[in-house]
């Protein structure tokens, strides 16, 4: 069953050049699924119009033209009560772990404002010790210790602040996760512990992942499927293995070619 649906979704924005306003199309005319439980990879090189889909699909943007519609709901035309509830079905995890994080906001309230902000719609506890108790299972989730709590993010690495994200993302037991670059801004090396502990996760929570990425090896290996975009068009897909084995377009070849290999540590 496809718990993500888009269907012939379309988005332009206003440009000016010079004295006249002309429409720049970002996405155009793009239909996929994900299917609850797989990972779906989105491959494409930057400004291909991966980012702005997720967007659409997040809520986040309008689409000029078609619809996504997740578990069902179509996001973009969705009541405050249907937004409210998509909004605990799924998270973003964002590429830059250093913007993504309030700075004035220690590791306990980042990772626990989820749970603050839908306690009503979901019935959550949050009195301090029940807050500090959940807080403290989603870290160690993640890999970090109670030791984390207190301390505000300029005080971690960027691949311990990502992580913090995830913990974040993981709060209010989403179905799905829109991991837009999630590793592309760390150390190689660091990078690969990421996307081990992602495919971890996705086995213990039976989650739904759509991965958003320049580098073909990854997207491979973390994908059931994959879909590539090139200007803002689905120039391909298909399942994970075959299509990488044997691209039908030169576009997905040149992906393929250009980040050969998988970073060290990812197995």
């Amino acid at each position: 069953m496809a718990l993500v649906e888009v269907d012939a979704v379309s988005k332009s924005y206003p440009r000016h050049a010079g004295l006249r306003t002309e429409l720049q199309t970002v996405v155009e005319d793009v239909s996929l699924s994900v299917e609850t439980g797989e990972t779906l990879g989105l491959v494409g090189e930057s400004g291909s119009g991966k980012t702005t889909l997720a967007r659409m699909i997040l809520g986040l943007v309008a689409p000029s033209r078609g619809s996504a519609r997740v578990d069902g709901i179509d996001v973009a035309q969705a009541s405050g009560a249907q937004l409210r509830r998509l909004r605990r079905q799924m998270q973003p995890v964002f590429q830059d772990p250093y913007a993504a994080l309030n700075p004035r906001m220690n590791v306990l309230e980042i990772v626990t404002e989820p749970l603050v902000i839908h306690r009503h719609e979901a019935g959550i506890k949050t009195d301090r010790a029940s807050l500090r108790v959940k807080a403290v299972e989603l870290l160690g989730e993640v890999g970090l210790d109670d030791s984390a709590l207190g301390r505000h993010p300029h005080e971690f690495s960027g691949g311990q602040r990502q992580r913090i994200n995830i913990a974040r993302a993981l709060a209010l037991r989403p179905k799905l996760l829109i991991l837009d670059e999630p590793v592309s801004s760390l150390d190689v090396s660091v990078g690969a512990q990421i996307v081990n502990l992602l495919r971890r996760l996705q086995r213990e929570h039976g989650l739904t992942y759509l991965f958003i990425s320049h580098s073909m090896p990854l997207v491979r290996y973390l994908s059931t499927r994959i879909a590539v975009m090139e200007r803002g068009r689905l120039v391909e897909s298909g399942e994970a293995v075959a299509l990488c084995a044997n691209p039908r377009e030169e576009y997905t070849r040149q992906l393929i070619a250009a980040t050969p290999e998988l970073p060290a540590g990812v197995a």
